[in-house]
């Protein structure tokens, strides 16, 4: 008869979710006993690698969709933009709080300062981000940021977008204190941390089902030669990108019912060239297509990995039924369940037109989508960028009265106990991964979380506190985090 192997709390994939969940619950009870299962035989090679993520540190100082326009011409409510904002300090002071610690290794392995701006063309969009400006330029947290509508300062600014332009309208805003993250290094820094606290990491094993005892334990199944293996967990975090829903639909936890997610690959291309590299230092990103999906919102962004900088442009979207990248074709069917059928069809009919969208973008030629680069970047040589297949993103489908709605978020399910949670969805996502597990903590360890989160203070001085509210905090924490981080404040 097989041992059973007890555990405080088993981690579902090998995330920045997971491992950012590990070390705050190892920061705050040491004693945790952890296991973390990763189905890969790497941590961070899904959503997390660098590859995959276009490494935005997300803060909404550039992305429109956190900000739509108003609809009577005033000024966009710039409230949801604050929000992400805010939640994307709470993890640039954990960050830096645990490279004081140790815990993260020196600040460009994983972060540095490349601006952000926001780059549209023609009258009404132009419009639309002058006032966007107008709502964002006297808030704390996006202090710094500039407004143009001269071409010559854009070029300033980002010379590939405007070399070699027709004259046209055009307008830019630009602010320093934007970001370029690698998820990936970030996540194998701290589950290599958490090795050396006795998290038994375990790759290439997968959790295929769950099963919840009456004293409200689970036990994990798990995949091949580990088959025979009887692993229980008081409490499970399944932070496994798409595969999530998955896993949480065969732990039959009532919660799930009725969510599905919408599967969309992602394309890049990436150019290498040091000349072309060296004349574009910042993150540009402009208005969706009509239909299209926040998350394919065109950007130009300067990228480093392994020290190296690269420029993305993209993503260009497509249809694949895949919930991870390395998942299966029969991921998207064999997630459908008499509770979500409608509201998969519901959100059919109300996105007909980014179905419709999908198809086109899975239809074009390396011709077609070299043609959007080149509104972007008039001079692009074609020859100088190579199209390659970046992650997978899992768009969740919750469900409403009368049917199902599209949310372009993140989302944590929970059970009504408190035993396991799991998380759906995509960006923000990684950004804002320290705030998104500490409500995970609030849901799975309610009688601590308060304790608990008295105790993080420590690691993120201003918990709880919103701090685009007091101009001084914000600034002193820009400032201080950015020290620490070796960032422009």
């Amino acid at each position: 008869m097989s041992k059973t192997e007890s555990f405080d709390l088993a981690l579902i994939g090998g995330g920045i979710m997971s491992a950012t969940l590990g070390v705050l619950v190892k920061l705050v009870s040491p004693k945790t006993k952890i296991v973390l299962f990763e189905r890969l035989d790497q941590v961070a090679m899904e959503s997390s690698n660098p590859w995959h993520n276009a490494g935005t540190g997300h803060a909404a100082l550039c992305e429109l969709n956190y900000m739509p326009d108003s609809k009577d011409g005033s000024l966009p409510d710039p409230a949801k933009a604050i929000v992400i904002n805010e939640q994307f300090q709470v993890s640039r002071q954990f960050w830096a709080a645990l490279v004081e610690q140790g815990i993260l290794s020196a600040p460009e392995t994983f972060i540095r300062t490349v601006p952000h701006m926001t780059f549209v063309r023609g009258d009404k969009d132009v419009d639309y981000l002058s006032r966007r400006f107008e709502a964002l330029k006297d808030q704390p947290l996006f202090a710094g940021m500039q407004f143009s509508k001269d071409p010559r300062q854009i070029a300033k600014w980002a010379p590939l977008i405007t070399e070699g332009r027709v004259k046209e309208t055009i307008a830019a805003t630009f602010i320093e204190q934007g970001t370029d993250v690698d998820y990936g290094a970030i996540t194998q820094q701290l589950i290599a941390w958490l090795i050396k606290k006795g998290v038994q990491v375990e790759t290439s094993v997968e959790v295929r089902s769950l099963y919840q005892y009456q004293d409200g334990a689970w036990q994990l199944s798990l995949s091949g030669e580990h088959y025979q293996r009887i692993v229980k967990a008081d409490k499970v975090f399944v932070g496994a990108g798409g595969w999530a829903l998955k896993l949480l639909q065969k732990a039959g936890i009532p919660e799930i019912q009725g969510y599905g997610t919408f599967p969309v690959s992602g394309h890049f291309l990436r150019t290498d060239n040091p000349e072309i590299v060296a004349k574009h230092q910042a993150k540009v990103y402009s208005q969706a297509q009509v239909g299209a999906p926040p998350m394919s919102v065109p950007h130009l962004d300067t990228r480093v990995v392994d020290g190296k900088t690269s420029l993305l442009f993209g993503p260009y979207a497509g249809l694949n039924p895949k919930f991870l990248k390395y998942g299966s074709i029969l991921d998207l069917p064999l997630s459908l369940r008499p509770r979500n059928v409608i509201p998969y069809l519901s959100v059919a009919l109300k996105n007909f037109g980014l179905v419709t969208y999908l198809i086109k973008e899975v239809t074009k030629t390396r011709k077609q989508k070299i043609a959007g680069l080149l509104e972007f970047v008039p001079t692009a040589n074609p020859e100088d960028w190579t199209l390659y297949e970046a992650g997978q993103r899992a768009q969740v489908i919750k469900p409403v009265k009368g049917g199902g709605t599209l949310q372009f978020g993140t989302e944590v399910i929970s059970s009504k106990d408190g035993s396991i949670a799991g998380l759906l969805g995509a960006s923000p996502g990684a950004s804002v991964s320290v705030s998104v597990m500490l409500d995970v903590i609030g849901k799975m360890y309610p009688d601590v979380a308060s304790s608990w989160k008295k105790d993080l203070t420590k690691f993120i001085p201003a918990l709880g506190t919103p701090l685009n509210a007091d101009p001084k905090l914000a600034k002193k924490l820009l400032a201080d985090t950015a020290k620490v981080l070796k960032l422009k404040a």
